[in-house]
């Protein structure tokens, strides 16, 4: 990923148990028997993608649409499962250091290539080449070394050490694949979307007009669907259009006027005005993977104290802030995992509450005794300041600003000073990136605890490509993480994930915040409408119903 683009994976969620339903039922509504085909849907998203290429980009958006487009070598379903879809079959070798798939031999590219294993080894190469510069693509190859062509319909992609998640990778739009021809033509433009974005999906992306929408055609000769699909054959939609309206009033506004057929990220104070309208539904699922946390900076003072980590984490007063914000909407999160992930540890939900005295008695004791003029602590004449770069232009997601806004008049009772200085993207990457900055504030949806790894090892820096933003190289949580990529026993996964985010909170490096979920608002003419594992729509098996 490069430039502005690389930065996003610190404060978006890219990819990414699976999502509880708090539908209760993947569908929207009750479909009829037989489904219709033709029509036209168009869904309103709140962030258009800096970049269309999957292979580069780690935005949610550019994975949630890009969906329409690629298909993956396997698919995962609300288990946690996995089912064929452009493999047939594969086999992991016993040390997990290759992964061997039979390829379905009937799947052709929107252009007419046909997709073969040696397409395969072209989309991982090339992800895997540093000129691509993808951040989240190569994470999730992991230690990828090639892919060998055993014959046409037959692949194993190796790597240099065991590798349970990459099954899960392996489901993912990321690690989706283009047609040979359009990366030997196209290879540069695939950033910017439109015809160019040549894959297997269900979906042509037809066209694109930056800053508005992009557009989606039936592709009529779809055949392939995975085995988690409600249907075979081409999608029913005949077009999906997908409009950029970042303010949630109008996404809720334009639905409510059916100008559009499904919303976006509908905020708590607009759910109950969609849930009052008998014309309109709400289907939401939370997002597995990382949590919404704030990441404290262990390279440099203050914050590589321990003790004024652990004032700053049991400072703030997450409960009554999300609840006075958010309305029940967000869950208040207590470990860095979310509870949909599989590995999460559910122990840790009420083991470090608000706190205050104990926040004082902590900054007592870490020496910052004394208080300005403005009620500030300071030691050796100097503030305690903790810097928090804002970056404007994605902290109005989710209302993350006026979120940081009250955590900063939480830490403010028990002398901290807490500063958010705007930057454009460049000049927050330097800082965040760089560790400059005392914390940093992201999510991270994947459905699989292998994000614990790109999040806390040691390993995983910032500088060389990593989201290790705490710079804390851990022994023991590097150990664990790695212990827990190398196997796919469950126990040993299950008890590594659960001592690596017991172990993180007890560092104070950590402070989980909550568990961002998708709210989608839709029009119950809608039907078929799903969530997949990421808790991103999945619009193959959508269709139109007749207007109540």
């Amino acid at each position: 990923m490069s430039g502005a683009v690389a930065g996003l994976a610190l404060f978006a969620a890219a990819c990414g148990g699976s999502p509880a339903a708090t539908s209760g039922a993947p569908a929207a509504s009750a479909a009829p028997a037989a489904p219709v085909k033709g029509g036209s849907l168009t869904f309103a998203a709140d962030t258009e993608p800096v970049s269309f290429d999957v292979h580069q980009s780690s935005q949610d958006i550019t994975g949630a649409i890009m969906r329409n487009v690629f298909d993956s070598l396997i698919s995962l379903d609300a288990s946690g499962r996995f089912h064929p879809w452009l493999a047939e079959s594969w086999e992991a070798a016993p040390d997990l250091k290759s992964y061997t798939f039979k390829l379905r031999k009937d799947v052709v590219f929107h252009d007419g290539t046909p997709f073969d294993a040696e397409a395969v080894k072209i989309n991982f190469d090339r992800i895997h080449d540093p000129a691509t510069k993808s951040q989240l693509a190569s994470s999730l190859l992991g230690p990828y070394t090639g892919t060998k062509v055993v014959d046409s319909h037959t692949v194993t992609v190796e790597f240099s050490a065991p590798f349970a998640p990459f099954l899960q990778a392996a489901s993912t739009a990321y690690l989706g694949f283009y047609s040979p021809k359009t990366i030997a033509a196209n290879s540069a433009a695939l950033t910017s979307g439109g015809p160019v974005e040549v894959g297997t999906g269900p979906f042509v992306f037809s066209q694109y007009a930056k800053g508005r929408q992009a557009v989606f055609t039936r592709n009529d000769a779809y055949k392939w669907a995975p085995k988690t699909a409600a249907h075979t054959g081409p999608a029913y939609l005949d077009n999906l259009t997908v409009r950029f309206l970042p303010e949630a009033s109008v996404r809720v506004g334009s639905l409510s006027s059916r100008q559009i057929d499904v919303a976006a990220a509908v905020p708590p104070a607009q759910t109950k005005r969609i849930q009052g309208n008998a014309a309109l539904t709400v289907l939401s699922a939370d997002y597995p993977g990382g949590n919404y946390s704030i990441y404290l900076n262990t390279s440099k003072e203050p914050l590589n104290d321990e003790k004024v980590r652990k004032a700053i984490q049991r400072g703030i007063d997450i409960d009554t802030d999300i609840k006075a914000l958010y309305f029940g909407q967000f869950k208040r999160a207590w470990s860095p995992l979310a509870p949909t992930t599989p590995g999460y540890n559910a122990s840790l939900e009420n083991s470090w509450p608000y706190d205050p005295a104990l926040a004082n008695k902590l900054l007592d004791e870490a020496g910052w005794t004394t208080k300005d003029a403005e009620g500030y602590r300071t030691k050796n004449g100097k503030r305690l300041v903790i810097d928090w770069p804002l970056l404007p232009a994605q902290y109005v997601r989710d209302q993350r600003d006026i979120l940081g806004q009250a955590f900063q008049a939480d830490l403010k009772k028990i002398g901290v000073e807490v500063t958010r200085p705007q930057a454009d993207i460049g000049t927050y990457l330097e800082r965040v990136y760089g560790g400059k900055a005392d914390m940093a504030d992201y999510s991270w949806a994947r459905a699989e605890p292998d994000v614990l790894w790109l999040l806390l090892n040691g390993t995983s820096r910032p500088q060389k490509g990593g989201q290790n933003a705490t710079f804390l190289n851990d022994p023991d949580l590097t150990k664990w993480t790695d212990e827990g990529r190398a196997t796919l026993d469950e126990a040993v996964r299950k008890d590594v994930y659960g001592r690596t985010q017991q172990r993180a909170i007890d560092l104070a490096i950590v402070i989980p915040i909550y568990t961002q979920s998708q709210v989608l608002g839709l029009s119950k003419q809608v039907q078929g409408l799903s969530l997949d594992a990421n808790a991103w729509p999945l619009f193959y098996d959508a269709w139109l119903g007749k207007p109540s």
